[in-house]
């Protein structure tokens, strides 16, 4: 792997580190819709202020979101529409496995039903 290749897969896992944390998620999704200040969003997604702010600093130093100032109030918005795209990708993923997941459970519960019908035959046939 050349150093560009490094470089590069360096800057992603930075991005997802970016994202890895469940409140900056809420965040990106809620600013998905519409551009919105600290305060609104904290009421919105039930967060004290300071902590909000920290997940912000975070996602602003990570360029994922950007501010426009308006007199005393800082409003936060999507810096590239992608976003909604990689997010909506992770949720597909996550739906997929948690499915693939639920039907192994049934698959083996199915299973365990039919394991313990034939140890009752066989107990039954003793």
């Amino acid at each position: 792997m050349d150093a560009a290749e490094v470089s590069v897969a360096q800057l992603t896992a930075d991005l997802f580190r970016a994202i890895a944390h469940p409140a900056r998620v809420r965040v990106l999704e809620e600013l998905m819709s519409a551009e919105s200040s600290v305060g609104v969003l904290a009421e919105t997604l039930g967060m004290e202020i300071s902590h909000l702010s920290q997940q912000l600093g975070v996602l602003r130093r990570a360029r994922l979101v950007v501010t426009r100032r308006v007199g005393p109030m800082v409003y936060y918005s999507i810096r590239d529409p992608r976003m909604s795209q990689l997010l909506a990708v992770a949720k597909q993923m996550l739906v997929s496995s948690l499915e693939d997941s639920r039907d192994l459970l049934v698959t083996m519960g199915e299973a365990d039903r039919l394991d313990a019908a034939a140890r009752i035959d066989i107990g039954s046939s003793q």
